[in-house]
């Protein structure tokens, strides 16, 4: 099926540029490995690449690159992910995202904290957007 039918409602809030990313890695992984969660997988790790989740939307990174150690992958199996949060980012683009997201305690937290808050602050977004 062809990824704009399958486009998740965090990309639908999303820039055009994030959705035609994960539309054409979908696309293009539905040829390799037909439909399924593998497809998924991969067109989220090449998203990762460019952008990352904030809130129930996904923004343009400052730096292209992976987020995360799945996204680093060139096949991505399944596994834990960052879910879409810049676990590669400094802890101040970390702090910054959580004070954006209304994270309390952010101060005190490590960046391993700070990236579990922000997908904890994220799940909560894209909750509620639905």
């Amino acid at each position: 099926m062809p990824g704009r039918k399958e486009l998740p409602s965090t990309l639908e809030r999303s820039p055009k540029e994030a959705q035609e990313t994960w539309i054409k890695a979908h696309d293009s992984a539905v040829k390799t490995y037909g439909e399924g969660e593998r497809a998924h997988r991969t067109a989220f790790a090449a998203l990762k690449h460019s952008f990352e989740k904030v809130g129930d939307h996904w923004e343009n990174k400052a730096r292209r690159g992976p987020s995360d150690e799945q996204a680093a992958k060139s096949t991505p199996k399944a596994g834990e992910t960052a879910e879409g949060v810049n676990a590669n980012a400094s802890k101040q683009h970390l702090y910054e995202t959580a004070a954006r997201l209304g994270v309390t305690g952010r101060s005190r937290m490590t960046k391993e904290e700070l990236v579990d808050a922000i997908k904890k602050a994220n799940r909560r977004a894209t909750a509620k957007a639905r």
